[in-house]
This record gives structure tokens, sequence and C-alpha cells, in this order.
């Protein structure tokens, strides 16, 4: 078998026989509501992690899950439509879906997380598994920082940015309005803000350069993020 499923596009009892298999989870998490600047919609996230779960899918034997589109953003909430969970409610979410898929034998589960400050929540919910369950996820830091080193040429910036808005240009052109684009967040530290004198003021919500931003870029940070992505789905037990 050389391609998976998506759980909600299946009876109970074809998920029964899929199960049988014990394959790799495969949780997209991505927002359906968090700012992206003026130039990125408001379900950038869930866009990315939706890109990145169909390729996923055609590649490797695994069972996609329901997209699970809100986590904990707190340096979001001062920009509207932007919606974020409290710490403990992310990290509840991925623990009983991961508990309920469980019942039925699994045991090995891979997020393709699209966010920073997610990291907190699926590090709680790595450490309330035992030892019996494999729980792992995408850490963007990590894995961007392997792109060739002359790719990206903003001097600053991790949100909305010349990486962010060049994936988006690849995936999704139809949604990005570069006419809008800024180079913005360059002053203050902490939370991204809209008020000067705390926090990291943006106005725009952007943190970075994303006039710098082009689809050929965008054309490789894609390759590389799935990549970086079936080698991780591939530790957890996948076979090629």
């Amino acid at each position: 078998m050389k391609h998976g499923v998506k759980l909600e596009t299946l009876s109970w009892i074809e998920a029964e026989r899929w199960f049988t298999t014990n394959p790799v989870i495969v949780l997209p998490l991505g927002a359906a509501a968090k700012e992206h600047g003026p130039h990125l919609p408001l379900n950038n996230d869930a866009i990315i992690a939706g890109w990145l779960a169909e390729r996923v899918r055609r590649l490797r034997p695994v069972v996609i899950a329901p997209l699970i589109n809100a986590s904990f953003y707190p340096a979001f909430v001062e920009y509207p439509g932007s919606i974020s969970l409290r710490a403990e409610t992310a990290r509840d979410v991925i623990v009983d879906i991961c508990n309920s898929l469980a019942r039925f034998g699994l045991n090995r589960f891979y997020v393709l997380n699209t966010g920073l400050s997610t990291l907190r929540p699926l590090a709680e919910a790595k450490a309330r598994f035992g030892d019996g369950v494999i729980f792992d996820y995408l850490v963007l830091d990590q894995a961007l920082q392997m792109l060739p080193a002359d790719l990206l040429t903003q001097s600053y910036g991790s949100h909305a940015d010349e990486a962010e808005t060049s994936l988006m240009l690849h995936i999704a052109p139809e949604v990005v309005d570069m006419d809008l684009s800024l180079d913005d967040g360059a002053e203050g530290e902490g939370r991204l803000t809209r008020q000067r004198g705390q926090g990291l003021w943006s106005r725009s919500g952007i943190f970075g350069q994303a006039t710098l931003a082009t689809a050929d870029k965008g054309a490789i940070i894609a390759d590389h993020l799935l990549q970086h992505c079936l080698q991780r789905i591939d530790a957890c037990g996948v076979e090629p």
C-alpha cells in the first residue's frame, strides 16, 4: 500500500480495517483563525497543514486525522479574528484525540504542526503519554534551519514573513495579496502588539520582511518541509 487515507472519509468498518495495520496517525494542526498580516488570510496555517497532509497521504500509508483548527496562539490575540485556546485546552485536545484512537490499538502519532507557540502544549501532551506511545511533531524552527543558507535574505522575522509568504505563494497563490505585503515588526521584543511601548510592535501583524517573498523560494521551502515530515513519519514506523 503506497498511499494513505483521510479518516473522515471512511466508514467505521473501513476505519477498523485500516487500524489493523497500526498505521501512523497524522494530525494536521493549523489555525483557521489567526492573523497573518494584511496580505495573508486568517486560515493561512490551516491551508499549510492541509497541503502537507495531502502530500503525505499520497506518499505514505498513513491515516490523516481531521484538521485541528485552533490551538494556543497568545501572541496574536490583539488582532481581530484571531482565536487562541488556553495552553491547557490545546494540550488536552491533542491528548483526547490520541487517547480516543489509542483505544483501537493505535500507538503512533505525528502532528503536522504549523505554529511556534503550539510547541508548548505539544510538549506537554507528549509528557502525558506512556512509553508505549510514539508521539512526534513538526518543529518548524528546526526544519527551516536546514534550508539553503542563501535562500532567505530577510534580516529578521518569523511570522507572515519572507519564508511563510513565499510558501503560500507556492501552495496557494490565489490567497496572497503581495500588494499589501510589508516589512514590519522590527521594533521591540516579546509578543506581537498593535500598541507602541509594549511587546513587539507591529501595526500590520507581520514580523519579518514579507516583501522579499517569491514563489520560487516557496517551492524550495515546501519540498524541504515535506521531506522533513516524511522522514519523521518514517521514524515512527511507516515503510516508504
